[in-house]
């Protein structure tokens, strides 16, 4: 039997197993609410009420709005960004230690089912936790989507991307300090230095030029333009990069899966 139908849909064997394989990754992230959803939104809030009372009222405005609205769309982002990566690169070591990786390998499932069914765990943890941060933002303190055009396929591209280097760092640890390393000494200094809390512009050099160079300062350039209508780059040039970026660490990933690349004991 190629497919299995349920009502007015039909089923094949492919997307049976895709479904059971991402519904995994769901399930696992779902089963610690507070740890993978509670914590990072207590965080956010925490951000928003210290730049927002603390610096807001000393800052005043920057670029003609209010700091803290400023600083939301980074704050959205990186929390995308983090859970994505850590959801990912924690579930595939993981599994590789249990040796629960040998099974899946081995199953029907194809490599390309395997990658997008781990990239979308992180990617949906990483989204829920964007959505929500964004709705607790609005309520908080109102932010405005000036270019939603922009903003949603920018959101898409940062959270594949970020999920899919999640993938790539949880192929390649041998450990878990590789992840807490990849994550505490590379990951969150190239964020925070990024120009979520701040605007490049009004850095002195070489400070300035030094944030140019972060990649996730476009990441970040493009969430703002969305949600403010503000950018200090050239929105459609990394849009470009962005979806060559992704691309290109996706079939890194692919090949990765495809060869067993440290997946296989």
């Amino acid at each position: 039997m190629s497919a299995l139908s349920s009502g007015r849909f039909t089923l094949t064997p492919a997307q049976i197993r895709f479904a059971s394989l991402l519904r995994r990754e769901v399930a696992r992230f779902m089963k610690i609410k507070r740890q993978t959803i509670g914590a990072p939104l207590l965080e956010t809030f925490l951000y928003i009420s210290v730049f927002g009372a603390a610096l807001g009222s000393r800052v005043g405005r920057l670029h003609g709005f209010d700091y803290v609205v400023f600083v939301v769309p980074g704050l959205i982002m990186m929390a995308w960004a983090t859970n994505a990566f850590s959801n990912n690169s924690s579930s595939i070591l993981q599994q590789k230690f249990l040796r629960a990786i040998d099974d899946q390998l081995s199953s029907p499932a194809s490599p390309a089912e395997l990658l997008l069914a781990f990239t979308l765990g992180g990617f949906l943890r990483g989204g829920l936790v964007a959505v929500l941060t964004f709705a607790a933002a609005s309520a908080l303190v109102g932010v405005p989507v000036h270019h939603p055009e922009v903003l949603l396929p920018a959101l898409f591209l940062v959270g594949f991307f970020f999920a899919q280097l999640g993938v790539l760092i949880g192929v390649r640890a041998e450990q878990f300090d590789d992840v807490s390393f990849a994550q505490t000494f590379v990951l969150q200094p190239l964020l925070f230095l990024g120009g979520v809390f701040y605007s490049a512009s009004l850095l002195p050099e070489p400070f300035e030029t030094l944030t140019h160079i972060n990649p996730i300062y476009y990441m970040i350039g493009l969430v703002r333009y969305g949600f403010l209508g503000y950018s200090e780059i050239n929105v459609a040039l990394a849009l470009g990069v962005l979806t060559l970026a992704t691309a290109a660490l996706f079939a890194v990933n692919l090949k990765l899966f495809r060869s067993g690349y440290k997946l296989r004991a």
